[in-house]
């Protein structure tokens, strides 16, 4: 399946006007729900103590390496949008607890991947399999996995489960289909987008339907926030792919043509492989399919990324998914809360700049 390599300037992806708003969008989140975050966060350090010393010291080197809860916070808002209010499990709010859980799920799989992807970097620090090893990271992992699945047997929603561990396994699914499709450049962009939505939209979607859910909200609103995150999970990962190609180190946390030099399949280099000519099309096919890489070809790589605008492209798609996102919200009031999730989803594009 071919995929077309043209696209608006990327300077377009936002009106200059919505700058100061867009770039403000997490810190203004944060601040709706400051208080549920500051419970989420002591959760977190809480329920990541063990008797076991090294699950703690390789959980203190995640927390300094921050990260912007983004996950947790989108189950936080997403049940104050629906009027949620005080219901407890395990002694804190519903909802403070299953954003515990949220960025847990999301924090194992981190740990899991960075083994697989032999990565060195996470977050702008040494990735924890770096400075513990690859073992310790994977049971961590397995630890946090587990923490996970006990607190969303504390809810004592058979919902809730259901959702959070069906998110779970298809996380998991995403990962493996993508180390299937690994190297692989005559896979179609539906597959690459099964990928992504997989790997990363399907979190982003189940934490903000069990905000719904805490809150016993009707279909129609539990559905609306699935889609609103499945929509800014889809466009936060395309922006990722875009940045692997276009940001510095120091933006990005991680090392910059680590998916090139992976042989991952994303949308710059699929949009690239098809738009090339001959010459261009044996490079790519040396360099992602057959691994056989040299110094100067991350370079190399970077200019013909540049030559079709794959950027651009991708990173057009990633603001339609943003817009896709925000009309979700639509079957909501016009509120502080709703106004900054969409702000959320311009964000997700935005942060590429």
């Amino acid at each position: 399946m071919g995929v077309v390599a043209s696209s608006p300037d990327t300077d377009m992806i936002l009106p200059p006007s919505d700058a100061e708003g867009v770039e403000g969008a997490l810190s203004g989140l944060i601040a709706l729900v400051q208080d549920d975050l500051t419970l989420c966060n002591q959760a977190i350090i809480d329920r990541m103590d063990s008797q076991v010393p090294l699950i703690p010291q390789l959980a203190a080197h995640i927390v300094a390496a921050g990260g912007k809860r983004l996950r947790p916070l989108l189950t936080l808002a997403s049940a104050r949008l629906c009027g949620f209010d005080t219901a407890l499990a395990g002694g804190v709010p519903r909802h403070v607890h299953l954003a515990a859980c949220v960025e847990f799920i999301h924090t194992a799989t981190l740990l899991h991947d960075d083994v697989v992807d032999e990565s060195r970097m996470r977050r702008g620090m040494a990735s924890a399999n770096a400075v513990f090893g690859n073992n310790a990271s994977v049971l961590v992992g397995d630890f946090l996995f587990a923490r996970a699945f006990q607190l969303m047997v504390e809810d004592g929603s058979l919902q809730v489960l259901a959702i959070l561990s069906k998110a779970a396994a298809t996380i998991a699914e995403g990962e493996v289909l993508q180390l299937a499709t690994q190297n692989d450049l005559e896979t179609p962009e539906s597959r690459y987008l099964e990928v992504i939505e997989g790997k990363t939209a399907s979190l982003f979607a189940a934490a903000c339907q069990v905000g719904a859910v805490v809150a016993a909200r009707p279909a129609e609103e539990e559905q609306a926030l699935y889609d609103y995150g499945m929509s800014l999970g889809i466009a936060f990962q395309l922006t990722d792919d875009a940045l692997d190609y276009a940001a510095d180190q120091r933006k990005l946390g991680k090392t910059v043509g680590d998916d090139f030099r992976e042989g991952k399949i994303t949308l710059p280099v699929l949009a690239a492989f098809h738009a090339g000519d001959a010459e261009e099309k044996r490079f790519w096919q040396r360099t992602i399919g057959e691994s056989d890489q040299t110094e100067d070809d991350l370079e190399e790589a970077l200019r013909l990324i540049a030559r079709h605008d794959t950027i651009g492209l991708t990173l057009e798609r990633a603001r339609i998914m943003a817009e896709k996102a925000k009309r979700a919200l639509d079957i909501f009031p016009d509120n502080p809360l709703r106004r900054s999730l969409c702000a959320v989803a311009d964000y997700t594009v935005w942060r590429a700049r």
